[in-house]
């Protein structure tokens, strides 16, 4: 069966139209770890002929790294490697060294890039499994 073809509603090469939020954790000049909020600038991309455009923003990765759990609590680490963290199943709790917490599941998106000083404390919420890509980000 051959579908109909439809016509992208965007333009290759257009402007930047939309947001996504993630939340960048970070050494802080006193070597604890703390959070930033951040954005990707997202665009509207043809990415194969005869399908609509996606909102996309690059990662700038190597190689992806699927993680699954049944549970886990760490303790104080810095992240191994600078490297985005993408949650698809669970919820995950991550301390910083103020004391702040702040939960992810699925969807959310973080950059670990407290690769010095103390680290931050990540904590298994919930029912396991718990699944995350972890893709190695660019030093910037």
């Amino acid at each position: 069966m051959r579908f109909p073809q439809k016509r992208a509603k965007f333009s290759e090469g257009a402007q930047v139209n939309g947001i996504k939020s993630y939340t960048k954790i970070v050494t802080m000049p006193d070597g604890g770890s703390g959070f930033q909020d951040a954005e990707l600038a997202l665009t509207d991309q043809i990415v194969a002929e005869g399908v609509p455009a996606f909102f996309v923003a690059g990662l700038g990765s190597g190689q992806v790294i699927f993680l699954r759990s049944d549970g886990f609590d760490s303790e104080p680490h810095p992240a191994p490697r600078k490297q985005w963290v993408l949650m698809l199943k669970g919820t995950i709790e991550v301390e910083v060294s103020d004391g702040s917490r702040r939960r992810f599941g699925p969807g959310d998106l973080i950059l670990a890039a407290d690769t010095t000083g103390h680290g931050h404390v990540t904590t298994a919420i919930g029912a396991p499994p718990f699944e995350g890509l972890f893709v190695p980000a660019p030093d910037q």
